[in-house]
């Protein structure tokens, strides 16, 4: 009883022809418009502006820690000038 509801189910959908479209696609359909645009440039305009900023913190970082490396430099040039007065 099933299978043959299913079987009668399968035949009409075979038989059953889709619908094909005439003409050509609409351009106003088709393309993302003016809002698609307006997305996609502020999604570039973030990644420019993180990129930019990625940059300066990485600079910021990279400064400091020359300046670091010169001030331990200068002190122990200091610890080594001085003379020992421990005795």
């Amino acid at each position: 009883m099933i299978a043959d509801s299913l079987l009668r189910a399968s035949i009409w959908l075979a038989a059953t022809p889709t619908p094909t479209p005439s003409g050509a696609p609409d351009d106003d359909l088709v393309t993302p418009g003016v809002a698609g645009f307006v997305v996609t440039f502020l999604v570039a305009l973030a990644a420019v502006l993180l990129a930019l900023d990625m940059v300066r913190r990485i600079r910021r970082v990279r400064y400091r820690a020359e300046i670091n490396e010169k001030l331990d430099a200068e002190q122990a040039a200091e610890d080594d000038d001085r003379p020992d007065t421990d005795r």
